[in-house]
């Protein structure tokens, strides 16, 4: 694998393709960095202990993307790309595509170089995402079913309005300022040995990546995607870009089927590896950064610890960056992921009990769940069923406890309170 340098040589490679260097190099992301110096913040970089010593790392730090304005990291590329138009093209607006993140960037770069932007979203968008967007001074247009529709339709609005089209990651403006993620957290732990990073399009690992590795070519700069968006991997290892036909994953932000010509040529010169993790591993990260680092992270900004925790990628003795790249996430939906990490955790059961005299017994069950050491999360009464005992009622319990082992004793002690059955086949498929 080559390093970058500092200058370009505008040189192919053997096979007739573009370098990363003929794309970005790090005076690009250097002078972004200077662009940039009084419209981002400079994020935090939170060390834990409780990550290391999950994961075997000697040292494992957050890149705290989500704190960023916007709430992550894509006001850097965007503002960067657009500081960068011409005076006639500013005047004439900006047309950008985005599942939330780059839409709120270039929606706030816009509102600060005075340039008016149109963003088009596809439905499945968050709504906190969108009504963000709009708070910042931009258009949005919901078109598509999908990330893909979204895309074709922004463009088609570019060439019919004589629009600047702000693309997520496939441009080197973007890139660059991508990459000054990397240039902050190399000042920031400049002995680190491994950068966990997120891929969808591309465009923040190939700026880090061109950051990481023109300071240090040995520090290993590793993407993460879902099990459900997996392409850069078999672009990789084909040395071509792989293409899927869909995507299914929790984790929005990356839902991308694809790299693009420009980031899959700097990735596949300056990322050493990609891994992929499962929803449920996102799941766990997400509950694990909210309980120990205090931090809301979307799925897609959970995914790198997600890998750290997992054992995806190899991290022992290591000192190690994960850079939480996101946390604009619905509320409702982030608590139920939550809640979905603590089961597979094993800190978190949903039980069916069979009660007689309902509404007495179910002081009982309280009384026991209390003096278990446990917390009763939820509580409903459920529709009988031709299966169920019909002389008596079904009733929903949500226990959160301190893990398999503490849930197995609540539940043995609600089993042995009468009037009360447990429904074993419940408890055993999620613990």
């Amino acid at each position: 694998m080559s390093s970058p340098s500092g200058d370009s040589d505008d040189s192919e490679s053997p096979d007739g393709r573009c370098t990363a260097d003929d794309i970005v190099t790090v005076a690009d992301v250097e002078a972004a960095h200077e662009r940039l110096g009084d419209v981002v913040h400079r994020t935090p970089l939170d060390g834990s202990t409780t990550f290391a010593e999950r994961s075997g790392a000697a040292a494992v730090g957050l890149k705290l993307e989500n704190v960023q304005r916007t709430g992550s990291f894509k006001i850097r590329g965007a503002y960067n790309a657009m500081a960068q138009l011409s005076e006639a093209e500013r005047e004439r607006g900006v047309v950008a595509a985005s599942a939330g993140n780059h839409a709120q960037g270039v929606a706030l770069a816009g509102q600060l170089l005075d340039i008016e932007a149109t963003i088009v979203v596809p439905e499945v968008t968050p709504a906190a995402k969108i009504e963000a967007t709009r708070g910042y001074g931009a258009e949005v247009v919901v078109e598509g079913g999908e990330y893909e529709r979204s895309y074709e339709h922004a463009l088609e609005l570019a060439e019919e309005e004589n629009l600047a089209f702000v693309h997520p990651f496939d441009d080197e403006h973007v890139i660059a300022g991508q990459g000054t993620v990397g240039l902050e957290l190399l000042e920031q732990d400049p002995d680190v040995d491994m950068v966990l990073v997120s891929i969808g399009g591309g465009g923040l690992i190939s700026g880090v990546a061109t950051a990481v590795k023109a300071y240090d070519s040995s520090i290993r700069v590793v993407g993460v995607q879902p099990e459900g968006a997996a392409h850069a991997k078999p672009s990789l290892e084909d040395d071509e870009i792989h293409v899927l036909s869909e995507v299914d994953t929790v984790a929005e932000g990356i839902a991308d089927a694809r790299l693009l010509e420009k980031t899959f040529a700097v990735v596949r010169e300056r990322v050493d590896d990609v891994v992929s993790v499962s929803d449920a591993d996102i799941t766990v990260a997400m509950a694990l950064l909210t309980e120990r680092a205090k931090t809301v992270a979307e799925a897609a900004g959970a995914a790198p610890v997600a890998a750290l925790l997992s054992g995806a990628v190899d991290v022992d003795g290591e000192r190690v960056v994960a850079v939480v790249s996101g946390g604009n996430t619905n509320l409702t939906d982030h608590a139920e992921l939550c809640r979905v990490g603590l089961e597979r955790l094993g800190r978190y059961v949903e039980v069916t009990l069979e009660l007689d005299d309902w509404p007495t017994v179910l002081g009982d069950v309280t009384g026991a769940v209390e003096r278990a050491g446990a917390e009763l999360d939820a509580v409903e009464r459920t529709r009988r069923t031709a299966a169920d005992d019909l002389d008596r009622t079904p009733v929903r319990v949500a226990v959160e406890g301190s893990g398999p082992d503490h849930l197995y004793e609540v539940v043995e002690a609600l089993d042995e309170l009468d009037g009360v059955s447990v429904a074993r086949k419940s408890l055993d498929t999620r613990v």
